[in-house]
């Protein structure tokens, strides 16, 4: 029997999840980079590991199957198919010249798994090639220094929701809006095509084409909180035209019935829309209390020439959440708290708590204000350190791709 993958809510009890350990990737962030490579400040590895691992314990313990990218990836990289497509992807004249291209190419082609996944997720200096290849005839080669990257770490695998994200039977492979990012969806591509677990399974591709330009989305956008409705934020990195694009796929295949756009501040902040919302249980939101009244749109399945049709809610969004998830009402959860409370909880996290069933949820321990606010609205919560984690504006949500979950 081919394994089954399903994601039909944001709360169902959490039976498979993808998740990342972060790596040699982390130990390459500096000062200087960090703010390239999207971080914020530059974790301590070792300690990111450990709040890592007991992140993926709690997972474990509440009795998910934890996979991990890293084995997946290595797996995937043992097929033939899988390496050409993902340094088709990766090694381009585009990117690198034909000179350096051609060399890195000769060089990799025949690499083991480990050394591919020590490259493409890692990256690889200068000074590094020149320990590995005959000095190409490159001017890209020339003028770079020893230390500067010519294949960029990936630091941002560690948050695992973005790259794909699971909607009902199928998956979105997503084109990414930071282009230090978007070599991760080429990754997260080779493995649900070559990988066994994936290559014997029967789903679908909500979209599986790399193509970058305005249409963006990230899985941090999307959330799943009922079989026939979607949320998605629109936000620094998912766009109104990337979501235009879901629908049309989504809305063909009948899997999802509406789509409510909430339109998120443009600010590093609020980059996804759960980083101020998340879902904890059947019928309850946990939302940043200081997030302005947001606009709303609905999408539905359109006809003809056009095929979808689009207004603009009024309402709140705790009115416009209801609606969108076929409930009179929801509750909504906010953080009692002074502002200052409530804005470093944000910074830090505290909205982005994974549901590992109704009512029982992971976030990260320093984010007091929220806990509180969790436990008073009768919501359990598992603590996990993220002081390190966290410097990459992410939390247990962003940390986790649910590729299963029971129906509820």
């Amino acid at each position: 029997m081919s394994p089954v993958f399903n994601v039909s809510s944001e709360v169902g009890q959490l039976r498979r999840v993808i998740v990342h350990r972060p790596g040699l990737e982390l130990a390459r962030l500096t000062p200087s980079n960090a703010a390239e490579l999207l971080f914020d400040d530059v974790p301590w590895l070792e300690r990111a590991e450990e709040e890592h691992d007991a992140f993926s314990a709690a997972l474990t313990e509440a009795g998910a199957e934890v996979l991990h990218f890293d084995e997946l990836l290595r797996r995937t990289l043992a097929v033939p198919e899988a390496v050409a497509h993902v340094l088709d992807e990766t090694i381009t004249e585009r990117q690198f010249g034909p000179g350096l291209a051609n060399a890195l190419r000769e060089y990799l082609d025949d690499a083991t798994p480990d050394t591919l996944y020590r490259v493409l997720v890692g990256g690889l200096t200068k000074a590094e090639a020149l320990e590995r290849i005959p000095r190409p005839p490159s001017v890209p080669f020339g003028v770079a220094h020893d230390n500067d990257f010519l294949v960029t770490p990936l630091t941002n695998h560690l948050f695992a929701r973005d790259a794909t994200c699971w909607i009902g039977n199928g998956v979105s492979v997503n084109a990414m809006q930071a282009l230090t990012r978007r070599r991760e969806a080429v990754n997260y591509r080779a493995i649900l095509r070559w990988h066994p677990l994936f290559a014997s399974a029967d789903f679908q591709f909500w979209s599986d084409d790399l193509g970058t330009g305005e249409a963006t989305v990230e899985g941090g956008d999307v959330l799943v909180p009922t079989p026939e409705a979607l949320l998605v934020g629109i936000s620094q990195r998912t766009t109104p035209q990337g979501i235009e694009r879901l629908a049309l796929r989504l809305f063909a295949a009948g899997v999802v019935e509406r789509i409510l756009a909430v339109r998120l501040p443009n600010r590093r902040a609020f980059m996804h829309l759960d980083t101020v919302l998340t879902m904890v249980d059947e019928e309850s939101f946990l939302l940043y209390g200081d997030l302005p009244e947001p606009e709303c749109y609905l999408i539905r399945p359109g006809n003809g020439r056009r095929p979808l049709h689009t207004e603009q809610l009024g309402g709140t969004l705790a009115e416009n959440l209801a609606a969108a998830v076929g409930l009179s009402q929801v509750r909504v959860l906010t953080t009692a708290q002074d502002a200052f409370a409530r804005e470093r909880d944000q910074w830090n996290d505290g909205c982005n708590v994974l549901a590992l069933r109704p009512g029982i949820v992971v976030g990260y321990e320093r984010n007091t204000a929220s806990i509180a606010d969790l436990k008073s609205g009768g919501i359990d919560v598992i603590e996990v350190p993220g002081s390190e984690l966290g410097r990459g504006r992410g939390g247990p949500r962003c940390m986790s791709c649910p590729i299963e979950r029971a129906p509820l």
